[in-house]
């Protein structure tokens, strides 16, 4: 069984464009025989709660191979746990270092999709910061698409953080990736293409 993670970013939800795109592309894959566990969550507002939650998840699942996918803090999310777990990891725009971007946003929110009221606390910078991946390993497990128009973060940064992977660095576009229905065969074709270099990483 191949299980695959989706993680969103702040503020959003599973009801966001690229989580419904990518549920309809499994889906599909699904309709056609293969055999594969969607998990895409409503995260917590706690990084820490988030990643236990998922850490959680996985754990008790029986895979055969492992996909994580993330959005912008949910890349960040995915970092953190595809240096956990085997598998290939997936970002979309992902935050780079949300400990530092994030700090304006402490206090009441409201969630994009679902017009709930959240509140992002002060500890939750601290909790962010406990996750921080230096750098990646086995970069040839990941899979970067990054929007140079992208209006909330660097491009540069999300280039940097991730040498030796596979980097797809679109010209213009947005935080979004509006276009995202362009790409979402090749993000497929990534995760569903056996990786012969794949080695088993134990969580700690």
């Amino acid at each position: 069984m191949h299980l695959f993670v989706y993680l969103h970013g702040f503020k959003s939800s599973p009801l966001s464009n690229k989580a419904q795109l990518t549920k309809a592309a499994i889906e599909q894959r699904i309709q056609l025989g293969e055999q594969i566990a969607w998990y895409c969550p409503q995260l917590p507002a706690s990084p820490r709660a988030a990643i236990a939650m998922v850490r959680e998840h996985i754990d008790k699942q029986t895979f055969s191979h492992l996909s994580l996918m993330g959005s912008s803090l949910g890349g960040y999310y995915a970092t953190h746990l595809g240096e956990l777990f085997p598998g290939k990891v997936s970002l979309l725009n992902p935050a780079i270092e949300p400990a530092k971007d994030l700090q304006k946003y402490i206090g009441e929110q409201k969630s994009w999709h679902q017009e709930e009221v959240f509140h992002f606390l002060p500890e939750y910078i601290e909790e962010l910061q406990e996750i921080y991946v230096e750098k990646i390993t086995q970069a040839e497990r990941y899979f970067l698409l990054v929007a140079k128009g992208d209006e909330v973060l660097d491009w540069r940064e999300m280039v940097a953080k991730y040498p030796g992977a596979q980097q797809l660095i679109l010209e213009g576009g947005d935080h979004a990736i509006s276009d995202y229905p362009n790409y979402l065969n090749q993000l497929m074709q990534f995760h569903f293409t056996a990786l012969a270099s794949l080695t088993h990483l134990k969580p700690t």
